[in-house]
């Protein structure tokens, strides 16, 4: 078994992290990271979906202004299409070291 790690939430070996309508995924101490920001949602059922996802791969350089750090911005139709997305170009990000 292995050890409790700090980020208890992951999607395809990379780390998420949820506050409020953003999610971040990835590992901060790597070189790249994404923000998936949730700009709106419907409601079904008993659950909210959300309808348009912000998706950003972000250098993680803090010598960076913030608006220098976004090195690629998409928005999609749903959580999971933004997912698939972020998976994307963070393993290719992160492979160019």
């Amino acid at each position: 078994m292995s050890a409790p790690s700090k980020f208890p939430l992951e999607y395809k070996g990379y780390p998420l992290c949820r506050k409020d309508n953003v999610i971040y995924y990835g590992n901060p101490s790597d070189k790249y990271m994404i923000q998936l920001q949730v700009l709106s949602s419907a409601p079904l059922d008993d659950m909210t979906l959300a309808t348009k996802v912000s998706v950003q791969l972000q250098n993680t350089d803090p010598n960076l202004k913030n608006r220098d750090r976004v090195v690629r911005s998409s928005e999609k139709n749903s959580l999971y299409a933004a997912m698939d997305l972020a998976n994307v170009w963070l393993t290719r990000a992160l492979a160019t070291r």
